[in-house]
């Protein structure tokens, strides 16, 4: 079997303290289980509503289950330059000025082992799918060592064909050095989504097509990247209105908002999804609630950059799809799903008060509400009909004791805790606490002599 394929017999799920359906209802199951056959469940509920026995069985008493976490947001190859000492105290731009000329360095064999390592970081915080904005491909890197990556760690993966086309020769940010012809582009995109890009349900791949952001790509590049995604019936993702410097750039330079610059450009709809949106102003929520266009949440990123706080709780109430995205680890040097809920919660209650978001809107946000904002239908929920994706945390560790009275609360309130047991598609990924499908300490080895290098130059 491959290392993306659903597992081919019957998983059995069951005792569970609680089992978080995240269904229409929310159901949340006491002494809960699920029973899935060939990758999909097929039912949910106690013991008297499940089979008795199964190819795989879990006991999972001490536990809670919850759907896998979906991650909308992230820069993979960035865990090769965590705390970057010129990076450490910049806002965004002097932030991308300082890390430009270490990324220029990147290999195909350094995209290949941080796309493994950050994964493996993501799995076991509980996430199962997650997307992956790739803007640079310096010294013949390419989308493809990415997509390597999943298929050997086994997580299901959404990867973003970025780009950057405007360098600071035309007024953009980015170096011209890292900047590529657009023709170039968009032959590229059109090849891996030709090449990889699977629209079935459960799918373990999809291609997005993702120009990096307004300071880095020209008009005609965001449109024409809009006509190729529709036309090959794929997603579009970006960077959008992620602080003051960029709302100010997209003033000056387009003398509108940049929602009004999405807007204008055809990057509105239930088909696109955009990075931050710290600064998307009323009119820019209401025009995303109109058109179903969703947003991908990053508050560890953003508190790290001195960004601001997205105001996700309006988002929310006026009916904009909201996912969670934990971003690069360049700029959050962490890639925990699980310690990014958390976050989200809090920051949503600074200056607004504690009803601001509750620990389960949280955790909707990092399951269904993903989901939505990637267009997917069989993922974010334990329910018949969807994907045997589940995460399950132990909690009889020091960092839950004190909180069994509502364990599901704990989840996000208290220290994230490590996943024990996390499946894709009921192929067990997570046994026990530990990476079932790579030699993690072996990948880590050579993921830090790679970053060392790549700091060294």
């Amino acid at each position: 079997m491959s290392a993306g394929a659903a597992h081919a017999g019957t998983l059995l799920v069951r005792n569970a303290d609680v089992l978080v359906t995240m269904d229409g209802g929310r159901r949340e199951i006491r002494g809960g289980g699920f029973f899935a056959v060939g990758g999909r469940v097929t039912a949910v509920g106690g013991p008297s509503e499940l089979p008795g026995s199964a190819d795989r069985v879990l006991d999972l008493a001490g536990h809670v289950v919850v759907p896998g976490l979906v991650n909308t947001h992230h820069h993979m190859f960035q865990s090769l330059t965590r705390a970057v000492p010129a990076a450490q105290d910049a806002g965004l731009f002097a932030w991308l000025e300082a890390l430009y000329p270490v990324w220029a360095r990147l290999t195909p064999e350094m995209l290949r082992v941080s796309t493994l390592t950050a994964m493996a970081e993501l799995l076991l915080s509980g996430c199962t799918t997650s997307s992956d904005h790739l803007y640079l491909f310096p010294n013949g890197c390419r989308l493809d060592d990415t997509i390597e990556s999943a298929a050997e760690i086994g997580m299901r993966f959404h990867a973003a064909r970025g780009s950057m086309s405007v360098g600071r020769s035309l007024g953009g940010l980015p170096p011209d050095s890292l900047v590529e012809p657009e023709p170039a582009i968009l032959a590229d995109t059109q090849r891996v989504i030709e090449s990889h890009h699977d629209a079935a349900r459960f799918a373990m791949l999809r291609i997005a097509v993702a120009p990096c952001s307004p300071f880095s790509v020209s008009r005609d590049l965001m449109r024409e990247s809009a006509s190729l995604a529709r036309s090959l019936g794929v997603r579009l993702h970006t960077h959008l209105a992620e602080n003051d410097s960029d709302v100010a750039y997209s003033r000056e330079k387009f003398g509108m908002t940049p929602a009004e610059y999405a807007g204008e450009l055809g990057w509105v709809g239930p088909d696109v999804w955009h990075a931050h949106c710290v600064k998307l102003d009323e009119a820019g929520m209401d025009l995303f609630a109109r058109t179903g266009t969703g947003v991908a949440h990053c508050p560890c990123s953003n508190m790290r950059l001195g960004s601001g706080t997205a105001p996700v709780h309006r988002m929310i109430a006026k009916r904009v799809p909201v996912g969670l995205g934990v971003d690069g680890s360049a700029s959050n040097d962490a890639g925990n799903m699980l310690g990014e809920a958390r976050q989200a919660m809090l920051l949503q209650r600074v200056g607004i008060g504690p009803r601001a978001m509750t620990a389960r809107q949280a955790l909707e946000i990092a399951t269904v509400g993903g989901s939505r904002v990637l267009g997917r239908d069989d993922i974010g929920s334990l329910a018949p009909g969807m994907a045997a994706d589940f995460a399950a945390f132990d909690l009889r560790g020091a960092n839950m004791a004190g909180a069994l009275h509502d364990p599901v609360a704990a989840l996000v309130f208290c220290a994230p805790g490590r996943s024990s047991w996390v499946a894709v598609n009921g192929r067990i990924v997570v046994e026990d606490g530990q990476l079932a499908t790579i030699d993690l300490p072996a990948v880590l080895e050579r993921h830090n002599r790679l970053s060392l290098r790549l700091a060294a130059g």
